[in-house]
C-alpha cells in the first residue's frame, strides 16, 4: 500500500471527482486537491554539539482527502478491502481522512568521536532506517493518528555510511567506533496520538493565538512510551491543521482539509509558537540495546521531556519552519541535556 501511494505521482482529477473515480478507480484520483511534501532535517549542530540523537532526516508524502478507507470509489478495492482494519484501529465518526507515507532515518552516537574502543558509560552508537505509513482523521477541534512504522536498526540502517558522507563534505571529523553499534534488527512501532485545539483567538487586523494538546502511545520493539504535550501559537496568520511537526511518529500536522477547503497552503503569513511533550518510557531500543541479541546497553530513564520554540513562516504553496528543541537527560551517565535544531519545508503541489 505504501508503494502504491508514493507512486501516485501529482496527477490530479480535472472532471468530477465521483464519476473519474467510478469509472477508472486509482489513487491517482482521490481529489482534485494538491498534495503537500515535507522535507525535514534536524541536527544537534545547531547547538553546536555532536552526540546523542545527532542527525535526523525525514520526507513524507501528504495524501489529498480521502472520503474513508474503506468505501472511497478513489481507492482500488483491494486497497478497500486491507482497509478495513482502520474501523478497528481508527473507530469514529470524523469529517475528512487522508494518509501519509514517510521514509526517514535517525543517527544516535556517544560523545566521544575519536574513540574506538566501546564506550560502556555511554550511549550505544545506532541508526534506524524506516518506511512509515500513517492514516490521519480530523474534525474541526480533533485530529486523530494512527502510524505504523517499518525499518532496520543496526549495520542496514546505513547510519555510519550516512554520518560519515556528511562529515566527510563539511570537513568534520567521523566518529571512530561505529563497529559497536547496535546489531540488525527488524523495527515495528505502532503509534496512535490525538491531538486538540482547546484555545482559539482571533480578531480582525490583530493577533491569532491558540492551543494544541495531545496525547498517545507508541508499541513495539524500537520504542514504546506514552506520551501528552501541549502547543502554543501566536502569530498573524495560522494554519488550520495540528500543530508543529518535528521528526517522530504521529507528528505530521498537515491534517486532512476541513470540509469544502481545496487548499491547505493558501494564504500566508508568520506565527512563533512554543510546544512541550513528555513521556513515560518503557523502551528504547536507542538505549536499552537489541531486543533478540547481546549488545550495548544504558540505564535509561524512564522519564522524558522535550521543550521547544520556534518560527514559522507561509506563503501560498509553502511553507518553512524552524524550531530549537531541548531535551532532558534520556539515560543515568548523561552529562547534560541535549539541545538540537529542526527544519521542515512543506510545499503543496
Amino acid at each position: 500500500m505504501a508503494l502504491l501511494t508514493i507512486s501516485s505521482g501529482a496527477a490530479f482529477a480535472d472532471n468530477d471527482v465521483d464519476e473519474v473515480c467510478t469509472s477508472k478507480p486509482g489513487v491517482r484520483a482521490l481529489k482534485k486537491y494538491p498534495d503537500v511534501y515535507n522535507f525535514y532535517y534536524e541536527n544537534d549542530l545547531f547547538a553546536g554539539t555532536d552526540n546523542n540523537y545527532t542527525s535526523g532526516a525525514k520526507f513524507s508524502w501528504v495524501s489529498a482527502n480521502l472520503e474513508d478507507y474503506i468505501h472511497d470509489p478513489c481507492l482500488p478495492k483491494w486497497v478497500r478491502q486491507l482497509n478495513r482494519i482502520s474501523e478497528m484501529v481508527q473507530p469514529g465518526v470524523f469529517d475528512t481522512r487522508n494518509m501519509v507515507v514517510s521514509f526517514g532515518q535517525e543517527i544516535y552516537t556517544p560523545t566521544d568521536k575519536y574513540r574506538s574502543d566501546l564506550i560502556v558509560n555511554d550511549r550505544p552508537y545506532a541508526g534506524w532506517l524506516y518506511l512509515g505509513l500513517a492514516y490521519n482523521a480530523r474534525n474541526d477541534k480533533d485530529m486523530e493518528v494512527t502510524e505504523i512504522d517499518i525499518g532496520m536498526v543496526g549495520p542496514a540502517s546505513l547510519a555510519k555510511q550516512s554520518q560519515d558522507f556528511i562529515h566527510r563534505i563539511r570537513g568534520i571529523d567521523r566518529f571512530q567506533g561505529w563497529s559497536n553499534q547496535l546489531n540488525n534488527e527488524l523495527g515495528i512501532q505502532f503509534v496512535k496520538e490525538r491531538k486538540t485545539k482547546i484555545f482559539n483567538y482571533s480578531r480582525p487586523n490583530g493577533p491569532k493565538i491558540d492551543a494544541i494538546t495531545h496525547y498517545g502511545y507508541s508499541l513495539g520493539n524500537v520504542k514504546t512510551y506514552l506520551n501528552t504535550g501541549m502547543e502554543v501559537r501566536i502569530g498573524t496568520y495560522l494554519p488550520n491543521d495540528f500543530g508543529t511537526s518535528p521528526i517522530r511518529p504521529a507528528s505530521d500536522s498537515n491534517a486532512p482539509l476541513p470540509m469544502n477547503v481545496s487548499h491547505r497552503l493558501a494564504d500566508g503569513g508568520i506565527h512563533a509558537f512554543v510546544s512541550v511533550d513528555a513521556r513515560a518510557v518503557a523502551r528504547n531500543i536507542f538505549l536499552d540495546g537489541n531486543t533478540f541479541s547481546d549488545s550495548h546497553s544504558v540505564s535509561k530513564r524512564y522519564f522524558v521531556g522535550d521543550v521547544a520554540a520556534g518560527i514559522a513562516w507561509q506563503w501560498v504553496g509553502g511553507k518553512i519552519t524552524y524550531a530549537q528543541y531541548l531535551r532532558s537527560k534520556e539515560f543515568r551517565g548523561q552529562v547534560k541535556p541535549q539541545s538540537y535544531g529542526s527544519i521542515t519545508l512543506s510545499l503543496e503541489y
